[in-house]
């Protein structure tokens, strides 16, 4: 058995086509696909701030991009601001534990739906993030984690991409004892 080609052939581009534009259609589709992913005591304590090139939002979230990624974000069709629900409802919990993973498990589903759908994604943490926070206020307990460039990709996935072992990724906290 091998790993699913969906998965296989995914890859995070530097590069989006400038002139491809997704439809207000395939975000719902997007977004449709991460509200199924699974999260701790069925939480799902994630939300998006959702951007398509052209929209007024789009540029309200480039201008707080870092040089880094202003250099092949703004090309990309969308731009989704992840943020997670940090703050445990019917709890004396100050902090949850879990709410960052479950939005990492949410993005991941919408990545295997763009890929599943002809796109790439590309996450990425490199934008001002108290500028961003403090434009977008979210409300209480949310937090603005990450954001994820969608589009489709203007360039050919590496032939050859280098991932770490399995061996590795079961003995790399130990490796130094090893």
């Amino acid at each position: 058995m091998s790993v699913h080609p969906l998965l296989a052939t995914r890859f995070s581009p530097l590069r989006f086509d400038p002139d491809w534009k997704l439809t207000d259609d395939d975000v719902e589709l997007l977004l449709e696909a991460a509200r199924w992913a699974p999260s701790a005591g069925n939480s799902q304590p994630w939300a998006y701030f959702t951007a398509l090139r052209g929209e007024p939002e789009h540029q309200r979230v480039a201008r707080h991009l870092a040089a880094s990624s202003a250099r092949w974000a703004p090309s990309a069709s969308l731009l989704i601001v992840t943020m997670a629900h940090r703050y445990v409802e019917d709890t004396d919990w100050a902090y949850s534990d879990f709410a960052d993973y479950d939005l990492g498990q949410s993005v991941a589903h919408l990545t295997l739906q763009a890929h599943a759908m002809g796109l790439a994604c590309r996450q990425f943490r490199a934008f001002d993030l108290d500028a961003l926070s403090a434009d977008l206020t979210p409300g209480a307990g949310w937090h603005v984690v990450s954001m994820i460039a969608v589009g489709r990709a203007a360039e050919d996935r590496p032939a050859d991409r280098d991932r770490r072992t399995t061996e590795d990724l079961r003995t790399a906290p130990w490796s130094d004892r090893l």
